[in-house]
This record gives structure tokens, C-alpha cells and sequence, in this order.
């Protein structure tokens, strides 16, 4: 069994307990973008409901960024092939052909989970992360309706939070100076002011106080 670094752990565990509050497609949306993209960095997840044969029934994309019209069209044709790929396989969480998949099948089908662009993390790693949460995806995504539409990140937010902006976010949260975040962290005091102006910008708040309550509202931060 791999074992998963102290932060990791952190993460999979918000992850976890973060999936038992969806309730709705909104919510989803800001698991996904949120504690999941935490734990497993993207910029696209795409999921898929399978049938008895394998063949893709219906499928959605996640995503913070809007991507272009041709990319999405790619990434769905390419999410059939890689659903035959994976079942072919053996049904195991890992890469191929550089996205990260896994699903679970039964006897009248099934889900299947692809997230790319997720960077030069070990895809081992990737993949037993993947392993752990598909429980939750399969769950909640299913119980989803099949139709709607994933609603916008928030004011002034183009891409998902990345994991350091998270992490300065909650020391902010702790009540951290710059510069004792950037002791915790081991980076400058200037560098975490720089974050911070990101996480402003991505939140579409002008404060500190301003951007933990929006961090705790789109299940960023818990409570």
C-alpha cells in the first residue's frame, strides 16, 4: 500500500469530508474545484456514465476555466477512448496517454473519471489518490441530474485555486502575518503578499477578511 505524505493526508481527508456535503450540481462543482483540485490538481475533469458495454452514455465537463469549443470536443471524443483503454487494462486507477482515470463498472454499467493536465506529480501517487475519493465521485456524480450546467466559479474567478494559495489562505484564516506565513511556509513575506494578491483577484474580494469568507462560502476553508 503507498502511503500518502502528512499533507496529502490533510488533503484527502478535507476531500472526504467535503464530498458528504454535496447535495446538488453547485455543490459538486465547488467540491471539485475545490477540495479535489487541491489533492489532485487539473484543469479539466470529465465524467462519464457507462453502460453495460462500456460505451460512454452521457458525459460532463468541470472546469474553472472556460476551454475552448474545439479542445472540449477533443476531450470528449478522446474520454470514449480512454474509457475502452482503461476497461481494456483492467479497470485500474493510472495514467494513460497523460490524463488520469478511473472508474467502477457493474453489471449494468458503470462511471469514469478523467482529469487532464494534471502535471508532473508521481502519477503513482496520482492514481491511489484517485483510487481513494472514486468512491465519492461515483456516488455524487451519478446522483446528479443529467442535466445541467456548472455554475461560475464566483466573481473574478478564472481557475481554480492553486494548493500554495490554499495554503496561505488558511494561515491567513489562522490569523498569520505575511511574514510569519512565510516562516511557516518557508518563503518570503513578499512572496505570500503576492499570493494573496492572487487569491483577491480569484475570489473577487479586496481584503483578508473578505477573502476567508469567501474561501469558507466556496468550501475552500472549512469552518
Amino acid at each position: 500500500m503507498m502511503l500518502l505524505t502528512g499533507r496529502e493526508q490533510e488533503y484527502l481527508l478535507h476531500a472526504i469530508l467535503g464530498a458528504h456535503g454535496i447535495a446538488e450540481s453547485g455543490d459538486f462543482f465547488l467540491w471539485s474545484q475545490g477540495p479535489l483540485q487541491t489533492l489532485l490538481p487539473h484543469d479539466l475533469l470529465m465524467c462519464a456514465q457507462l453502460g453495460a458495454d462500456g460505451a460512454v452514455l452521457r458525459s460532463e465537463a468541470w472546469h474553472s476555466i472556460v476551454p475552448d469549443h474545439a479542445q472540449l470536443r477533443e476531450r470528449q471524443g478522446q474520454l470514449a477512448r480512454l474509457a475502452l483503454a482503461w476497461r481494456a487494462g483492467g479497470q485500474r486507477a493510472g495514467v494513460i496517454d497523460g490524463v488520469l482515470v478511473h472508474g467502477s463498472v457493474g453489471e449494468e454499467g458503470g462511471s469514469f473519471f478523467a482529469l487532464f493536465a494534471m502535471g508532473t506529480v508521481d502519477a503513482a501517487r496520482q492514481a491511489y489518490a484517485l483510487e481513494l475519493l472514486l468512491p465519492y465521485l461515483h456516488l455524487h456524480w451519478l446522483a446528479l441530474p443529467a442535466s445541467r450546467r456548472a455554475p461560475p466559479a464566483g466573481p473574478g474567478a478564472t481557475r481554480a485555486a492553486s494548493a500554495r494559495e490554499l495554503e496561505v489562505l488558511h494561515w491567513v484564516r489562522e490569523g498569520k502575518s505575511n511574514d510569519e506565513v512565510g516562516q511557516i511556509l518557508g518563503i518570503s513575506g513578499t512572496t505570500v503578499k503576492s499570493h494573496l494578491q492572487r487569491i483577491y483577484k480569484l475570489l473577487g474580494v479586496s481584503n483578508r477578511t473578505q477573502a476567508v469568507s469567501r474561501g469558507i462560502a466556496l468550501r475552500l476553508l472549512s469552518h
